[in-house]
């Protein structure tokens, strides 16, 4: 459990960095089987005006690049807020085996919140998940987000 708090620590220090573009603070980045990142991202929505900039897709994009392969076989997703509906559609698209994630999404968390997908059995392909490392530090960075912008 220790290494997924030190990844979760790497992962909040990049969202961090969405508050220079107004994006929301999450950040993701995808980690090959030996723990390497090969891929990279936080919210770019407003930075890019892409509804679909989401730091899951944008990580997943730069790892399929990396592996010039969209089968990300062996790899780890880590991010600092439960994945949406879109971010766990690409994510089982990836055949990503497993992912880690900080804070739940209420509203529109796809990982166990409002939707599980990721273990959903009637699908062909289910993901480990390890939900809930360092919730609080990632939801502290979120509601900081917010209470700004209020």
């Amino acid at each position: 459990m220790a290494q997924y708090d030190d990844w979760m620590h790497d992962a909040i220090a990049d969202a961090r960095l969405a508050f220079d573009t107004g994006d929301v603070p999450v950040a993701a980045f995808v980690l090959d089987a030996d723990g390497k990142r090969i891929g990279s991202g936080r919210n770019e929505r407003e930075l890019h005006k892409d509804p679909t900039a989401h730091a899951e897709v944008l990580a997943i994009r730069e790892a399929a690049a990396a592996l010039d392969d969209w089968h990300l076989l062996g790899t780890t997703l880590v991010v600092t807020l439960e994945p949406c509906i879109m971010c766990a559609g690409a994510i089982l698209n990836s055949r990503i085996p497993r992912v880690v994630f900080g804070a739940w999404d209420e509203k529109a968390g796809a990982v166990g919140s409002v939707y599980d997908l990721l273990r959903d059995r009637r699908l062909n392909h289910r993901v480990e998940v390890v939900a809930g490392v360092q919730a609080e530090a990632c939801a502290d960075l979120l509601l900081e987000f917010f209470a700004a912008k209020r």
